[in-house]
């Protein structure tokens, strides 16, 4: 007998993808926090994120060929539609808890810390130099984005493509002006709440964020290429602008929060 389906959702098959991606994405946070102990090297750290983002595409490669195949209906691309917003919602409360330590010691600063913000031994990077460009780099991309997504929905493709490149090329371009800057800064990790802050709870995380980011823009490039985005259907492309739009409004409140008022 063959069982009938009475609701609109499309029933995965067993995947491994799952295990896969948490196990790449905890050596990936491993690998990590041992090159900050300097017990690691920055190539393994590398390496995994690498193969995490391999993992990424893999899967995203096999949820497409099920949209290719019809199962995504209007009701499941709903449904993954509220999945992305829960998703995004997460990340909010996660980089909420890193703004509340930062304005928790950055408004009862200790004796040990000089009894003042930032503290007396840190010299904190100038604001109204590489990190406005940065601001100004995710504001564009942003806008082009917007510019491709709309482009996109519109049916046209050749400007769609250029607007996901040029906002793939901001990003990449972000990504190292916040290197150089790390090289650069006067302050490491271990240099009190301040480093420790700075560097992995707030613009270290985000920067990792906008990797993320730049990854799932470079796939739906790819997608583009495959004709698998040019359709009614293109939730891929749409949950990959939600976090990049996301990623800037984060990026808007580090610069006013951290890097103009903290300093």
């Amino acid at each position: 007998m063959y069982k009938i389906e009475t609701h609109p959702f499309f029933i995965v098959e067993e995947s491994l993808w799952p295990i896969y991606l948490g196990m790449s994405s905890f050596s990936f946070l491993m690998t990590f926090v041992l090159f900050l102990w300097k017990e690691s090297s920055f190539s393994f750290v590398l390496l995994n994120f690498i193969v995490l983002f391999i993992v990424l595409f893999l899967w995203g490669k096999d949820v497409d060929f099920e949209s290719k195949l019809g199962n995504h209906t209007w009701e499941m691309e709903k449904s993954l539609k509220w999945s992305m917003g829960w998703f995004i919602s997460s990340e909010i409360l996660f980089f909420f808890s890193f703004f509340w330590a930062f304005f928790s010691f950055s408004l009862s600063s200790t004796i040990e810390m000089g009894e003042e913000w930032p503290p007396v031994f840190i010299n904190p990077l100038e604001a109204f130099s590489i990190p406005l460009l940065n601001t100004l780099i995710l504001l564009s991309s942003g806008v082009s984005l917007t510019w491709g997504h709309h482009a996109l929905i519109q049916g046209n493709w050749k400007e769609s493509v250029q607007g996901f490149i040029f906002t793939i090329i901001l990003g990449i371009y972000f990504s190292l002006l916040q290197l150089g800057e790390y090289m650069e800064s006067s302050f490491s990790f271990n240099d009190s709440l301040w480093g420790s802050i700075f560097f992995l709870g707030a613009t270290g995380f985000h920067g990792m964020h906008v990797l993320i980011g730049t990854s799932l823009l470079i796939m739906c490039v790819m997608g583009f290429f495959s004709q698998s985005n040019i359709s009614n259907h293109h939730m891929g492309v749409e949950a990959s602008s939600w976090y990049w739009h996301f990623v800037d409004v984060v990026w808007l409140f580090l610069f006013l929060s951290i890097y103009w008022w903290g300093s």
